[in-house]
């Protein structure tokens, strides 16, 4: 086969494992192939690029060097402060050009953003990082994020949501062009999750509860924080603010962007998830304390939600005592 240029375009305050990551994954590859099908190199603006740690890089390409007729993927890398950096208009102006050269493309992690800019992710659906999916769907409207997804694939586009998932998106592609066997074998060298169970949401930090909207609906919602395992049907929560279960309804999608009833679902998907956090009570009282009643049902929503059971949750999350 004929060697595969990837190419890792960085700028300063690149986080090491959005580039370090997927390279090791290339680079293992080559090994278990038995040849050099990889070669996996850095291009950025200046030759000399700080990490976000502190580590000093040294480009291997100027982007105006790059020959983009002989590169198979072009991966943009992110930065631990990307969403507030400001636009940069020269590689933009160089994505914009160069990337639909490339074979494949994508972005790992913060790099979604610079891809963005260009307005080649317009009318596709991407994943980001947890933390940067409002922000991204703010700002480019024309895109659509995957919350929950750790890497997405989309014709010849490929994103990865934050940091480590890097390593999955590296697997996804040696996996195209090696073949299930080849993804395997690197992932058992590199101790990692040919498959991660779950989507990325499960390591997403819950938000704090708080109240929202006009003063009776924030008095009804402070109750249900208070008391979820209390009955919260539209019924008798209209009953509870003296409103029409029509008038409920509006006032709550209104106000909060939810359902009365998947505000309720999400205010005990949180207060499970920290009672399973914390580590000490069984699945069979953290169910009946979050107001879902059975495990069942709590296995159900964790399912639905974060895509993966309670008990999974907790082994990864808990905190040991």
């Amino acid at each position: 086969m004929t060697e595969l240029l990837i190419v890792f375009v960085v700028s300063d305050g690149v986080q090491l494992m959005d580039i370090a990551g997927p390279a090791d994954v290339f680079a293992e590859a080559n090994t278990f192939h038995g040849s050099p099908l990889y070669r996996s190199v850095i291009a950025a603006t200046k030759r000399d690029i700080r990490s976000s740690c502190g580590f000093r890089l040294r480009a291997d390409l100027l982007l105006a060097d790059v020959s983009t007729g002989c590169v198979d993927t072009l991966l943009v890398a992110g930065a631990p402060d990307a969403a507030a950096r400001p636009h940069d208009v020269a590689l933009t102006g160089w994505l914009r050009q160069e990337v639909p050269r490339a074979r494949r493309f994508g972005s790992i992690c913060g790099g979604v953003f610079p891809l963005a800019e260009t307005g080649l992710l317009n009318g596709h659906t991407i994943a980001a990082h947890w933390a940067d999916v409002e922000c991204v769907r703010q700002r480019f409207p024309a895109v659509t994020v995957d919350a929950d997804a750790i890497v997405r694939e989309e014709g010849s586009l490929r994103t990865a949501a934050g940091v480590s998932s890097g390593l999955d998106l590296a697997l996804a592609l040696v996996r195209e062009d090696m073949g299930e066997r080849i993804a395997r074998d690197v992932a058992r060298q590199l101790v990692l999750f040919y498959k991660r169970p779950g989507g990325q949401l499960q390591y997403s930090k819950q938000r704090a509860l708080s109240p929202a909207g006009r003063s009776a609906l924030q008095s009804l919602q402070r109750r249900i924080m208070q008391q979820p395992d209390a009955d919260y049907g539209v019924e008798a929560m209209a009953g509870m603010v003296a409103l029409e279960r029509r008038q409920l309804t509006r006032l709550f999608t209104q106000e909060t962007g939810l359902s009365p009833a998947r505000w309720v679902e999400q205010t005990r998907l949180t207060v499970a998830r920290s009672l399973l956090e914390d580590g000490r009570k069984p699945p069979k009282v953290v169910a009946a304390e979050a107001g879902f009643g059975s495990v069942r049902v709590l296995r159900r929503v964790f399912q639905r939600h974060l895509g993966v059971t309670p008990a999974e949750y907790r082994k990864r999350f808990g905190h040991i005592h």
